[in-house]
């Protein structure tokens, strides 16, 4: 078999910069299907993107399918012939339609009779025939929300496109995709290097590019650069440079030959909260800020462009000139928003609906300060400071800054509370009360900031689920998900000693006459509970784990963690296995008793030697297992526990459980039932895998 390696671009206008990397990588995952498919093996396949193009890489790619034999049956035989051994109808269709006639038929024996058979010759196909068909079909896959037209062409695509080269080695595949005839011609730079040229082989699509067309299609390597260039440049002016990932990712779409500039802003808008210039920086202008070695944000930022030029203080003046309206729109917005108190647009909160069976969002801020001050009061967190903060929560969405800049809600609040004389407790709640806004997000650490995130949190969800508006299936409108989610990552990670009942109900009592739901309550407790199998199987715990704990249905977050943690730790352990079986054992004896379960054990009625020493065992480890379970230290407890494995191995192997001397019976189950109940404390370990 020949192999050679195959390149596909497609040429097209720009792409979308924040969807380039996921149609590249569906792509190639879309074309490498088809080539599975079509039973064609490879040996490396890898993308390529820039802005104005798609593009393949497949190495040691076979230049045609293998032969096959594929065996077709016909009738049986009984149903082939008739009395007199002439094919019947079913069996010269059959033989037509394979190009034979019956006497050239082979026959199969099997268990179930003897059929007719024909082992056909199938000559595998070219490669080059198929990768047309393929490229389409894996472009026609790729997921593309809104896909346009351009000129006449009825062909959709995410943008238009104006080449398409396929290239086996040094071969043009012959073929057409997205209304395009494939050839060498391949575009470069708009503004720099040749317009268009022609690729010679498929092993010089990057080198060629990057040569004659001045374009670095290699997305990671441009990354790369942008980052490495991007992190020195901050670093040349005494500071380091603010690069997530997703703006990093951003930019790298947006360029084709990165050339990373320093610029400059007037010290004066650092009097400006760095979070609205940060915001306007990095949301509006795909710039990074750069900060010096205190956290503190630098009067400077770094950009990238997509253009060599002979005269770069052009282009660092021209980004310069964009970004100081910018600024200035921040600062203007700032001075004016500090002319009046958060305290003081509590009232025009009253102007905005929230939703119109919950009320304004006055209505909303009277209930968050409520629920609050109330959990404020269980975790021993300042009361006054938890009501307060609950009440300015939202009062920033009436400012101009966070009109302007909505992602800056919360945190403006922030800063204009510390500008207002509020105690730092406040303010601090009022940027963290959206905490975890994302997953990996940290989450609130001071116990006022705590009682007002999970008071804004159950307020929604006891609202929307109380109106009747529990998301269904995957749609979520009001992240309600990410809020339940929230609630429990607060208070577990924090340790908090609440309890989801408690403060679920303390959020319903506060909608007042607001709900329609009458199971409101029970509703946004289960919506709860069931986040937390979600939540630790996307952490890696064991299903079977997360199921024995929800199958004793604590409803203190904390504590629920600390038995997660415990039975993930004694699923480890050697005597597991043998422990969930006896639990599983015991279990099924258990449930088949009819009425109220015995669970006194009279001793006298222990006469096994095997029965009284699980008795006894059982017996001296209670008294210490007993404040284990009270101080939640459920690990130990299950350790200690793993230490009876011997003994109730050798009950079950010695004793008759269900003996006919009800008495015995009975005092056996009841030592069976106070077994159980001691792993019961912590889980249903019966259910472990």
């Amino acid at each position: 078999m020949n192999f050679e390696n195959l390149l596909i671009e497609i040429g097209t206008e720009e792409l979308p910069p924040k969807a380039l990397r996921s149609l590249a990588e569906s792509f190639l995952g879309n074309f490498t299907d088809e080539l599975n498919k079509a039973e064609i093996p490879f040996s490396k396949a890898c993308w390529y993107a820039a802005p104005r193009r798609l593009a393949l890489y497949i190495e040691q790619l076979a230049l045609a399918q293998e032969d096959k034999v594929i065996e077709k049956r016909g009738p049986s035989v009984a149903a082939a012939f008739d009395t007199e051994g002439n094919p019947t109808k079913a069996a010269q269709g059959w033989a037509r339609g394979n190009g034979i006639t019956v006497a050239q038929a082979e026959r199969l024996a099997t268990d179930k009779g003897e059929w007719l058979v024909y082992h056909a010759k199938v000559n595998g196909v070219s490669t080059e025939q198929l990768i047309p068909t393929m490229a389409q079909q894996a472009l026609d896959k790729l997921p593309i929300p809104k896909p346009m037209r351009w000129g006449n062409n009825k062909t959709q695509f995410i943008r238009p496109v104006h080449t398409v080269t396929m290239l086996l080695a040094d071969k043009v595949v012959p073929g057409t995709v997205l209304g395009i005839n494939s050839a060498r011609t391949i575009r470069g730079h708009r503004f720099m290097g040749e317009a268009s040229f022609e690729l010679d082989h498929a092993d010089n699509y990057l080198s060629t590019l990057y040569e004659r067309g001045k374009v670095i299609a290699d997305y990671d390597k441009r990354k790369a650069i942008i980052k490495a260039d991007a992190e020195a440049a901050a670093i040349k002016i005494g500071g380091k440079a603010d690069i997530s990932d997703s703006l990093l990712e951003e930019v790298t779409s947006l360029v084709e030959w990165p050339v990373v500039l320093t610029a400059a802003f007037e010290e004066k808008f650092l009097a400006v909260p760095a979070e609205a210039l940060v915001y306007t920086m990095k949301g509006d202008q795909k710039y990074f800020p750069v900060f010096d070695a205190a956290g503190k944000l630098m009067p400077h930022f770094i950009f990238v462009a997509n253009i060599e030029s002979k005269d770069p203080s052009q282009i660092i003046a021209g980004n310069e000139k964009v970004v100081r309206p910018r600024l200035a729109d921040a600062e203007f917005f700032f001075n004016t928003d500090k002319k009046h108190t958060l305290a003081s647009r509590i009232d025009s909160l009253d102007t905005v609906v929230f939703q119109k069976q919950l009320g304004t969002l006055k209505d909303r801020v009277k209930r968050i300060s409520e629920v609050a001050g109330s959990i404020a009061a269980s975790i021993n967190a300042n009361v006054i400071d938890a009501k307060r903060a609950g009440l300015l929560s939202k009062t920033d969405l009436m400012t101009n800054m966070v009109m302007e800049f909505t992602d800056t809600q919360g945190t403006m609040g922030m800063h204009y509370a510390r500008l207002d004389g509020e105690t730092e407790a406040v303010a601090l709640a009022l940027d963290e009360q959206y905490k975890p806004r994302f997953s990996g997000d940290s989450v609130p650490t001071t116990p006022v900031s705590c009682a007002v995130a999970l008071a804004e949190k159950l307020d929604t969800l006891t609202g929307i689920f109380g109106i009747g508006q529990a998301p269904k299936g995957a749609a979520d409108p009001f992240a309600l998900r990410r809020a339940a989610i929230g609630v429990l990552r607060i208070i577990v990670e924090n340790k908090l000693p609440l309890d989801l009942v408690d403060i679920i109900a303390g959020a319903v009592k506060a909608h007042g006459g607001n709900l329609t739901n009458g199971n409101t309550a029970a509703e946004v407790l289960e919506f709860l509970m069931g986040r937390f199998r979600a939540w630790y199987q996307d952490k890696g715990i064991s299903t079977d784990v997360i199921l024995s704990v929800l199958a004793r249905y604590p409803t203190k977050p904390a504590d629920f963690d600390d038995r997660i943690l415990a039975v993930a730790h004694f699923r480890e352990m050697e005597q597991a296995a043998a422990l969930a079986a006896a639990n599983k054992r015991v279990s099924n004896i258990l449930s088949k008793v009819e009425g109220e379960l015995p669970n006194t054990i009279a001793k006298e009625l222990l006469t096994e030697p095997a029965e009284v020493t699980l008795a006894t065992a059982l017996n001296d480890l209670i008294p210490e297992l007993t404040p284990l379970f009270d101080s939640g230290n459920y690990q130990q407890a299950l350790t200690k526990l793993a230490e009876l494995r011997e003994d109730v191995d050798q009950f079950f192997d010695q004793v008759m459980v269900m003996a006919d001397d009800a008495a015995l019976r009975d005092n056996r189950l009841a030592l069976l039932n106070q077994l159980r109940d001691q792993f019961l404390r912590v889980a249903d370990i019966s259910l472990l895998q």
